[in-house]
């Protein structure tokens, strides 16, 4: 399943007021892993941004001059995100802004729904936490992501915060891989996308099994092989070499 974390900052509030998209982030998951792939780019909007919209981001126009208009990266945007289920947060603010500079485009006006389905994981943490603030910085404090870096707000940092939000918001985060065993331990995983997650120290406890237990393993698996003409799949697909539980962690 691919999946695109989306975000974008904006001139105002209003699309319908002529307000417009000036950064686009998005993160590439693929079956709730990070991928390494992301599409960013600031635009040039061709007017004034509000004041309290530069509050939030810090962009200004004389920042955005030199970069592209949204016409020129719309090819390259529509064609990283065709077919992937976009997770956004309050996506109806989003969709509506991309849409309007979709229909800016010559031809026939496109939207976001005919080439993408569309997650609001605003909507989801509402379900998940009702009653309690679900802002995306309630709920990196909520799931133990680092916001640290987060002091105003960028299109592709917020994907990537919302990146690990939602992995972790739908069953822990997806990007842990063996590798960083170690430092799950110590308390802190750092992801593909670069973030950190701060987690409680909590020990890999690995159980062995007794002689006795994998005496009776192995007289199960001869068992089978018996009854299966002598032979078994497990024991097809078992390495040469035992599992030395000594490699895995301490045994707290």
């Amino acid at each position: 399943m691919r999946q695109i974390v989306l975000d974008t900052e904006t001139t105002g509030l209003d699309p319908g007021a002529g307000h417009r998209v000036i950064e686009i982030g998005c993160v590439e998951l693929v079956n709730r892993r990070v991928t390494g792939r992301r599409f960013h780019r600031y635009l040039n909007p061709d007017r004034e941004i509000d004041e309290g919209a530069l509050a939030v981001h810090g962009l200004s126009r004389a920042d955005l001059e030199r970069e592209p208009r949204f016409a020129e990266i719309a090819e390259e945007l529509l064609e990283f995100i065709a077919g992937a289920e976009l997770i956004i947060h309050n996506a109806s603010f989003d969709v509506a802004f991309l849409d309007a500079e979709l229909a800016r485009l010559p031809g026939e006006p496109g939207t976001v729904m005919a080439r993408c389905s569309v997650l609001d994981s605003l909507g989801l943490a509402r379900e998940m936490h009702p009653g309690q603030r679900n802002s995306l910085d309630a709920l990196c404090k909520r799931y133990d992501v680092d916001n640290s870096r987060r002091e105003l707000h960028g299109a592709l940092l917020d994907a990537q915060l919302l990146a690990e939000v939602y992995l972790a918001m739908t069953g822990g985060q997806g990007a842990l891989e063996l590798g960083q065993a170690a430092s799950a331990r110590s308390g802190t995983v750092e992801t593909r996308s670069g973030l950190r997650l701060k987690r409680p120290g909590m020990p890999l406890k690995v159980v062995a099994a007794t002689p006795q237990e994998r005496d009776a393993h192995e007289a199960f698996l001869d068992l089978i092989a018996k009854r299966a003409n002598g032979e078994c799949l497990w024991r097809a697909t078992e390495t040469d070499a035992p599992l030395d539980a000594r490699a895995l962690g301490p045994t707290k």
